[in-house]
Parts: C-alpha cells; sequence; structure tokens
C-alpha cells in the first residue's frame, strides 16, 4: 500500500509552533495549492485553490519555525492521515492533515523573510535515531535522540 502526498503552494498564515512537555517540536502550516485550467473554445481561464494543513515534526519543525512565514512557497512530501473527535456538541468531526517527511524552501532567496536566508535544499524527517543538521547551519552534524512520542499516537 501507498500513502504519498506532494504538494507545492504558499504559506497562507505564518505557521503555528508549539514544544510538546517532552521537549519534542512540531509546526502547524496552513497551506494552499491551486489548479488552473482553460476552457479550449472561450479561452476562459479558471482556477481551484485547495487548502491543506500540514503538520512537521522536530528538526523539520525547527526550520519551519526559522524560516517560513506567510507567502512562502514550499514543497512537501508526506502522508495522508485522518483524525476522528466528538466535539463540544457531541457530534463526530473528522480532519485530514499531511504529516510531513520532506520539506524544501522554493522561491526566491529574496523572498526569505529573515536575513541569512536557507539554502534553496530539501529537509527529511529521519525516523532512525539520529537526524542531520541541515545545510544552513556551519556545525558539523551531531546525532540527536529522538524522543519515545510516536506523532501518530499524540492526541491532537
Amino acid at each position: 500500500m501507498v500513502n504519498k502526498v506532494i504538494l507545492i503552494g504558499n504559506v497562507g498564515a505564518d505557521p503555528e509552533i508549539s514544544t510538546l512537555e517532552s521537549g519534542v517540536k512540531v509546526a502547524r502550516v496552513r497551506m494552499a495549492t491551486t489548479e488552473r485550467s482553460r476552457n479550449r473554445e472561450t479561452g476562459d481561464t479558471t482556477e481551484h485553490t485547495e487548502w491543506h494543513s500540514i503538520t512537521l515534526w522536530r528538526g523539520l519543525a525547527d526550520v519551519v519555525d526559522r524560516y517560513v512565514r506567510k507567502g512562502s512557497q514550499i514543497y512537501v512530501e508526506g502522508r495522508i492521515r485522518t483524525r476522528e473527535w466528538t466535539d463540544q456538541s457531541g457530534n463526530k468531526r473528522y480532519s485530514t492533515e499531511i504529516l510531513a517527511d520532506t520539506m524544501n524552501l522554493l522561491g526566491r532567496r529574496s523572498d526569505s523573510p529573515q536575513q541569512g536566508a536557507a539554502p534553496q535544499s530539501g529537509y527529511q524527517q529521519s525516523t532512525q535515531p539520529a537526524y542531520q543538521q541541515p545545510a544552513y547551519q556551519q556545525q558539523p552534524a551531531q546525532p540527536a535522540p529522538l524522543p519515545a512520542d510516536d506523532p501518530d499516537d499524540l492526541p491532537f
């Protein structure tokens, strides 16, 4: 079975960054993708914009925290995850999100909202006990232990 999503779009609002009690950092990003089509008979162009909720963990959340802002163009690879919960009125509610495994910063360097723009390269979430520091840091890569928290088991 395959559950893979690839999206390129623009961030619609500044990311929401939080840190769990265990110290694990998580970022949530709202991203818009727009499809354009042209009617061959009339020449009219139509657009359809779809909004996506993207969740990024650990090292990817650090990169998002430092470099991604409203209007940033990003490339995301990940998996679709649907969550179910009961609201305050007792109704079943559903939410579909993308759990990101890879994120690339796109656009021109001048588009970056902060000085010291990140390189035009990708960042991948590692499932191994260590991850490589992104290339924008001047220090050598150091193994960092991953917390026991599994993003799939967290209650949000």
